[in-house]
């Protein structure tokens, strides 16, 4: 199964186009503010979000739209989250009628998205003045459209790939906020993907819906549960494959090529963490079942302890097993493995649960990478998975402390 990296985030797919501009919605802030990705024909669409009981207007209005299986467009706005406003249903509504209004796409087939500060009052009056300018500027320009839903994220974050379904080369690609907020379930942060290949809105639902199990649901920053998370694709089949209609080959290279835009993305955000100087992998190997995996893997990397030894480069392995051992899964802690890696080289510091003789220089060396690999074995099965998170650092608390001021 070939796939191939390539540019273009959510304008590599064919028949789609984005752009982004700055409406004033940051008032403070010269930032672009609103985004806008709009297909040339109708779509598929699928989404998840965020299990939080505290949900955003969008979502409320998106869930709506996406009922039929069908949308178009995706508009959504930073700097302002639109959550428990007392008028959040009208403006979400009120930002796809925009969009109906411009574009002549109908308000039903459009996907709404907001993020930033929960429960500051908000207006269309900066989206209705910069409608014209948005739309008129629709083009290739899906690094506008990220830039524009970024809050505290300080990189961009876009991936696209290439694969054949059937001999026919598709295209699909995505952008993604988050920073901070960063701990989905059933969804994550803000990820919006697009793709030309053809497939039915139930099968595209359910690679979405499978998708994450294995690449949103295992980032985490900070514990925190956004109420706003919402990852949706778009698929409007304009690349001329035999539509996906159910499961079998073509389906599983779909899905082979969702994942690995998905995965790309998780990285960046975790890697991107507010404050964060490292990226943090939990590879997990020696299961007894997925689930065991899943359950350790992200335990690990939720840990505050774990996170602010990795900023530390502190090779303070007791503070790993100690996630283990609360993460809830029945593993035999007795038996687990523990090792460092980076580009910089592996360090082991724990056989059978138990420490064992290792260089603090040399760990201190591998820990003071960007990137570092935490490797667990449980010694009990075949089962792996694996997790993504990054440092805590004194400026996450700085960041957060003053957010809504």
């Amino acid at each position: 199964m070939s796939i191939t990296y390539i540019p273009g985030g959510v304008c590599a797919a064919r028949g789609f186009k984005a752009n982004g501009i700055r409406c004033g919605i940051k008032a403070s802030s010269n930032k672009r503010d609103l985004a806008l990705i709009v297909s040339d024909t109708r779509c598929a669409a699928a989404a998840v979000y965020t299990a939080n009981l505290v949900k955003s207007a969008p979502i409320k209005v998106t869930r709506a739209h996406l009922a039929d299986g069908h949308a178009q467009a995706v508009i959504c706005n930073s700097g302002n989250a639109n959550t428990c406003n007392a008028n959040g249903i009208e403006i979400a509504e009120g930002m796809s009628a925009l969009v109906e209004k411009h574009l002549g796409i109908a308000a039903s087939d459009v996907i709404v998205g907001s993020t930033g500060v929960i429960g500051q009052p908000m207006t269309l009056t900066p989206m209705e003045n910069g409608m014209e300018s948005l739309v008129s500027g629709l083009g290739d320009h899906s690094d506008f459209a990220e830039d524009a839903i970024m809050t505290t994220d300080t990189v961009p974050k876009e991936a696209a790939v290439e694969f054949a379904i059937g001999g026919v080369r598709c295209r699909l690609g995505g952008i993604a906020k988050g920073s901070g907020m960063i701990h989905p379930n059933m969804a994550t942060m803000l990820v919006w993907v697009t793709t030309d290949c053809a497939i039915t809105p139930e099968m595209l639902q359910k690679a979405v819906s499978e998708d994450v199990k294995t690449s949103f649901n295992m980032v985490s920053v900070d514990g925190d549960t956004s109420t706003n998370d919402t990852f949706a694709v778009l698929a409007n089949g304009l690349a001329g494959n035999k539509t996906i209609e159910t499961e079998g080959e073509d389906f599983d290279a779909f899905c082979a090529a969702l994942h690995a835009v998905t995965v790309k993305l998780c990285r960046m955000i975790a890697k991107d963490g507010e404050g964060a100087t490292k990226l943090v992998t939990c590879l997990l190997t020696g299961a007894a079942d997925e689930k065991t995996a899943k359950t350790v893997a992200k335990s690990v990397i939720c840990s505050s302890l774990t996170k602010a030894a990795m900023f530390g480069a502190d090779a303070n392995w007791g503070r790993v097993l100690c996630a283990i051992g609360y993460s809830g899964a029945a593993v035999d802690v007795e038996r687990v493995d523990v090792s460092f890696r980076s580009k910089a080289g592996q360090v082991d510091v724990c056989k059978d649960g138990a420490g064992i003789p290792f260089s603090e220089e040399e760990a201190k060396k591998v820990l003071l990478e960007d990137e570092i690999h935490i490797l667990v074995n449980l010694n009990a099965g075949d089962a792996s998975a694996e997790a993504w998170g990054c440092d805590l650092t004194y400026d996450y608390v700085k960041i957060n402390g003053d957010y809504r001021t």
